[in-house]
């Protein structure tokens, strides 16, 4: 199974999904993110929130949609008609705010939001939904 976090920079979101997925995940799924217009680097205040928590992001670069393989789920960050499309068995979107320009308080709430999404998703897959 191959994941996908998809957001427009790759550089909070789509970044703390993936590390938070590595952390969790069982070692049949291959965990990946990217972005339309990524930018130079993950966003300090992202690499920070996961420092927190005993995660280690600051090695993640930022990566364009295409430099990833094609995914069995799509995870969209709430980015609307700016997220692309990339073809996949299921794709997921999220409605999650940017904390670009935030507070470090909000980069702590968006990494808890995502810490649960990510959870709910992997128990989705382990019951089957994404068979």
């Amino acid at each position: 199974m191959k994941i996908g976090y998809i957001c427009i920079g790759n550089s909070c979101r789509s970044q703390m999904a993936e590390g938070l997925t590595n952390a969790l995940e069982n070692t049949d799924i291959e965990v990946y993110s990217a972005g339309t217009h990524p930018t130079m680097q993950v966003n300090p205040k992202a690499v920070k929130v996961m420092e927190e928590i005993g995660l280690d992001i600051s090695m993640y670069r930022p990566k364009k949609l295409e430099n990833i393989p094609d995914l069995d789920i799509v995870v969209t960050m709430g980015c609307g008609v700016e997220c692309p499309m990339k073809l996949a068995r299921y794709r997921i979107d999220w409605q999650i705010d940017d904390p670009v320009g935030k507070d470090i308080d909000f980069f702590r709430n968006t990494r808890n939001e995502i810490k649960n999404k990510v959870l709910d998703l992997l128990k989705q897959i382990e019951e089957g939904k994404y068979a």
